[in-house]
């Protein structure tokens, strides 16, 4: 039953409705060097949505041009107008979705503002009242190491050498566990569906 759904779920791409099965048979998505396929809800010709393997809250999402590009500066006119459209659309569902009433729309443009994956991307974050303490906490969690995929995917990586080794300082976000693989498919396909509803 599950697999009919994964199979059957729609996905935006450049205006027309795509099944999940079209999704996962075109060629392979990149957030970086991280394979992502699997985790995008949202396609129009030159952008991409995915979910998020360390939401800072529920519905924390990222938009990103397809073509691997590091910064701002060097996509091209026509990627930049399609991303802001992307981003524009992807945070009226979020926000409907995940019924908040404003988002944190960030976009961290090189190693030294924090951005932690060398792939232009955009954070939406839904925001209610009193998500935190304070409202600006969230650009803390985002700059910190919760926000660090890039860190996170390449400790990924050394576990070992991680593993052998002992650490003084606990790091916030391995406090905070990852979520599966399946987690974020079932998220892809639900928001897949809200994006075919529209905003």
């Amino acid at each position: 039953m599950l697999h009919s759904y994964i199979l059957s779920s729609p996905v935006q791409e450049h205006g027309r409705l795509h099944r999940y099965r079209d999704i996962m048979a075109t060629s392979e998505l990149f957030f970086g060097p991280f394979k992502v396929t699997t985790q995008v809800f949202y396609k129009t010709r030159l952008s991409m949505a995915i979910v998020n393997i360390k939401p800072i809250l529920p519905g924390h999402v990222l938009v990103c041009p397809q073509r691997v590009v590091a910064r701002i500066k060097d996509m091209t006119s026509e990627e930049v107008v399609d991303h802001a459209l992307a981003v524009q659309k992807v945070s009226k569902v979020i926000e409907r979705v995940y019924g908040t009433t404003g988002a944190t729309i960030a976009l961290q443009d090189g190693g030294s503002a924090g951005q932690s994956v060398p792939h232009v991307h955009t954070h939406i974050i839904p925001r209610k009242l009193d998500d935190f303490p304070s409202i600006d906490d969230v650009y803390a969690k985002l700059e910190g190491s919760e926000g660090n995929v890039g860190e996170f995917m390449e400790m990924q990586r050394q576990r070992k050498i991680v593993e052998g080794q002992k650490k003084e300082m606990i790091v916030e976000s391995l406090m905070r566990p990852p979520r599966s693989m399946e987690d974020m498919e079932a998220e892809t396909r639900m928001l897949a569906a809200e994006m075919e509803k529209g905003e």
